[in-house]
């Protein structure tokens, strides 16, 4: 008995118009304003002030704390897409992830412009970044 096998099609020309860019960060040794690290609503403003300056849409965000000596873990929702951070501060390392979309404007440098400011508050001793290509 033969049996249809469900295959997805070749994404179309028309929906890789989504491309999209997405910068990673592991940022180890992070020489930074203690409150990045530790204070919720702290990090929360200064990413939300951060994604304004970079001319990117804040559509919502969600930040907590894990207790009084421990990270933050925290996410801003664009409406090109998101940025999310997590924070180790009995070890200095920051995770930093960024992705817009370009489906109607090319916001790769906004998207630079928001991972470096970010990057450079956290004042990492050791950044190891990586910059993929979506489609």
């Amino acid at each position: 008995m033969n049996q249809a096998v469900a295959t997805s099609p070749v994404p179309s020309t028309r929906h890789r118009l989504a491309t999209g860019l997405h910068l990673i960060g592991d940022l180890y040794g992070c020489r930074c304003d203690a409150r990045l690290m530790l204070d919720a609503e702290y990090l929360e403003n200064f990413c939300k002030q951060q994604v304004a300056s970079a001319g990117l849409t804040t559509v919502g965000s969600l930040f907590h704390s894990f207790g009084e000596d421990g990270g933050v873990t925290g996410v801003v929702v664009l409406a090109e897409s998101h940025l999310s951070i997590h924070t180790w501060p009995e070890s200095g390392y920051v995770t930093l992830d960024v992705y817009v979309c370009n489906y109607t404007a090319n916001n790769r440098p906004k998207a630079q412009k928001l991972f470096d400011a970010i990057k450079v508050a956290f004042n990492p001793k050791e950044p190891r970044l990586h910059r993929v290509d979506r489609a």
